[in-house]
């Protein structure tokens, strides 16, 4: 009987708790609270749900734990990233998001949230390689669009997918303003943002 590793997608909160772990060390609750506080309109999982997560990351051999004695309280485990951990979460933050609204919504805002926190002089860069693979994308859905006879709901479906991703360049552009505050350009909120 083969054991195989599952699969962790890249839409997956593994990666946003490998991240606070490649930050330091923490135990369980300490990690759910910080997904909670620092990335909580991205992220809804329960505390139960990190839990399970954790376990399933140590057994895969991305982090490991290690039982802390506490006084008067129950002991717990305090998590650490391994080597093979890091480098799953490295090739992570150094790829793209895909082209829909979940995928940046999620991934995306958690891989900015993390190179802005280790270098931030990379985060101008990936939304820039983030802008150049939405625009990829909004190319083809717009060539699609142009070349498909298919029926009205399917060019509604379309249309609407188009309109998405061109409010994520303009949104892009946005985080652009508010994580490069060099940036010569002032960000101004929308009453809609405000």
């Amino acid at each position: 009987m083969t054991s195989k590793t599952p699969y962790i997608g890249p839409l997956s909160p593994e990666y946003a708790l490998l991240g606070l772990l490649s930050q330091k060390t923490a135990h369980g609750y300490e990690l759910h609270q910080r997904l909670r506080i620092e990335l909580g309109q991205v992220w809804h999982i329960s505390q139960s749900q990190t839990y399970n997560i954790l376990n399933r990351l140590e057994a895969q051999g991305f982090i490991t734990g290690m039982l802390q004695e506490q006084d008067k309280l129950p002991p717990r485990r305090q998590f650490t990233m391994t080597e093979s951990g890091r480098q799953r979460f490295d090739t992570w933050l150094n790829s793209p998001s895909g082209c829909s609204v979940r995928a940046i919504r999620v991934e995306f805002i958690t891989r900015l949230y993390f190179t802005s926190a280790i270098n931030p002089e990379l985060a101008g860069q990936i939304i820039d390689i983030q802008e150049a693979e939405i625009r990829d994308g909004l190319g083809r859905l717009q060539n699609k669009l142009e070349t498909t006879n298919e029926g009205i709901f399917n060019r509604l479906g379309l249309e609407l997918r188009i309109r998405q991703l061109e409010s994520i360049i303009t949104w892009l552009d946005e985080c652009r303003l508010v994580i490069e505050p060099s940036s010569s350009k002032k960000w101004v909120p929308t009453p809609s943002q405000m």
